[in-house]
């Protein structure tokens, strides 16, 4: 009896929720380059524009949180939570879509899931810009070998070349990595699943029209249609709900660790959804990304001394 209820004691643990939830939450998003790719083809074999694929997800989500908010009876966001708001709109409905959009539709899933193994690392990087720390050498020394491993794994993907996609993809990872950090500073004034409702609301103006006008014209694969509404639903709105209300239960710091296995989780998923092949050496570069970032995110971050 005493073990049962110990062990019931650990579940009901915030900590150990938040925990469970982040776990959730990446595993949503690790299927969103898989289902991304699945929605927008190749361009040997297009099916969705990457816009429609990246506002037509953020229309139809705001759709959604606009409902949400309504019977929710959440407050109006401030005059001075607007900016932050509409910064955070800027990265994660508008940058990282489109970029990511577009680059898979010239590179696999698994390619883009390796390049975006530094996303950690680099919300990282630019939550202490941002803030006002001070990273110590041994991060920047990590995020520097995050940088150089998937710039190296690029250029042997290439054949000793860079590719377009690759230049796309790491603006789609300096654009989500700007709006996790804005979404997570706003998450200490307003509710956690509030700050993604009405980052996609105040998104609505622009993402309704461009969805309008980017609608498909042809026949699209049934599949495609349902890697849109996966990347609607739940990477554009849910995923967030889970995250967002992971990292205030479990906190920050000791949450966001299990967001490094997100890009192998993508990868592996890419397999079965895609059908794609996983060669030794991109498994190998995987790996050496998800190390770095794991020992780069336990580096010591300080505050900056004004």
């Amino acid at each position: 009896m005493n073990t049962i209820r110990l062990s019931t004691s650990a579940w009901s643990q915030p900590a150990t929720q938040g925990l469970l939830l982040g776990l959730l939450g990446v595993f949503i998003f690790a299927l969103s380059i898989p289902m991304t790719r699945l929605a927008s083809g190749s361009n040997a074999a297009p099916q969705l524009d990457p816009v429609f694929v990246a506002l037509g997800r953020a229309a139809l989500a705001g759709g959604l949180a606009a409902l949400y908010l309504k019977f929710s009876r959440a407050r109006r966001p401030t005059r001075e939570q607007l900016k932050p708001l509409l910064l955070t709109a800027a990265g994660v409905v508008f940058g990282w879509p489109l970029f990511l959009g577009l680059a898979v539709r010239s590179v696999d899933a698994v390619h883009a899931s390796v390049i975006s193994g530094v996303l950690p690392l680099a919300t990282a990087t630019l939550g202490a810009l941002m803030l006002r720390q001070r990273p110590s050498r041994g991060f920047w020394a990590c995020a520097i070998a995050g940088l150089g491993l998937v710039i190296g794994f690029a250029w042997w993907r290439g054949s000793a070349g860079l590719q377009a996609a690759d230049g796309l993809l790491l603006l789609a990872v300096l654009s989500a990595s700007y709006g996790y950090v804005s979404g997570a500073r706003l998450s200490q004034q307003l509710k956690p699943e509030q700050v993604i409702s009405w980052v996609l609301v105040l998104s609505l103006p622009i993402t309704v029209p461009v969805a309008l006008w980017t609608w498909p014209q042809q026949p699209v694969a049934p599949s495609a249609w349902g890697g849109f509404l996966y990347v609607s639903v739940f990477s554009m709105w849910l995923g967030f709900f889970a995250w967002y209300r992971a990292l205030a239960l479990g906190g920050t710091v000791r949450v966001s660790q299990v967001q490094v296995v997100q890009p192998f989780l993508s990868m592996l998923l890419a397999v079965p959804v895609l059908g794609e092949h996983l060669d030794g050496m991109t498994v190998l570069f995987a790996v050496a990304v998800l190390l770095v970032v794991w020992v780069g995110k336990r580096m010591p971050v300080n505050a900056r001394a004004d």
